[in-house]
């Protein structure tokens, strides 16, 4: 069973000040989108970087998860740590991840230039950090999510099928 780690970063939701919204966005576009029985585990982290590192190892060395995606933090603000905790954990990065998400961004929000998302590899997972916005993680994963299954079988993770009517998952023919 494919095992998918959902991580919200916020000082304020990690407080109970805050109603999580980005990690309940994500869970409920897999529900939607992926057609193959996965499980998600959650985390919710303050920001800063040995936070955000310290749950991406967890959730990649112990929780073995395939994919893990982060909302939350990848912002300007002197808080925003998400990308250089990913950044210390990853083996390669995949810079067009953050490409495309920042230029479909830009199509609803002109402030999509200050966005950090990035992506990469720890050994058979694949880690996307995500914005904190309900409707902006819904554009970004629309984007990315078609390249995503044949990224996991690439590097030997869980095997993602997609419900094709939502998401058209790529994968060159044999």
């Amino acid at each position: 069973m494919v095992r998918i780690g959902i991580l919200t970063v916020s000082d304020r939701a990690s407080r109970g000040e805050y109603e999580d919204l980005g990690g309940p966005a994500i869970e409920e576009w897999l529900k939607r989108v992926i057609a193959t029985e996965w499980v998600s585990e959650r985390r919710l982290v303050p920001d800063g970087v040995e936070s955000v590192r310290h749950a991406l190892l967890d959730l990649c060395d112990h929780a073995a998860a395939d994919l893990i995606l982060t909302t939350g933090g990848t912002g300007p603000s002197p808080s925003d740590r998400t990308p250089e905790a990913t950044s210390s954990v990853v083996a390669k990065e995949l810079p067009g991840f953050g490409e495309l998400m920042r230029r479909v961004s830009l199509e609803t929000v002109p402030t999509a230039i200050l966005s950090r998302q990035i992506a990469g590899i720890r050994g058979k997972t694949l880690i996307i950090n995500l914005p904190g916005k309900p409707r902006s993680i819904e554009v970004c994963l629309a984007a990315v999510f078609p390249a995503v299954p044949y990224c996991l079988d690439l590097i030997g993770a869980g095997r993602i099928e997609t419900h094709e009517s939502l998401v058209a998952a790529f994968r060159p023919s044999s």
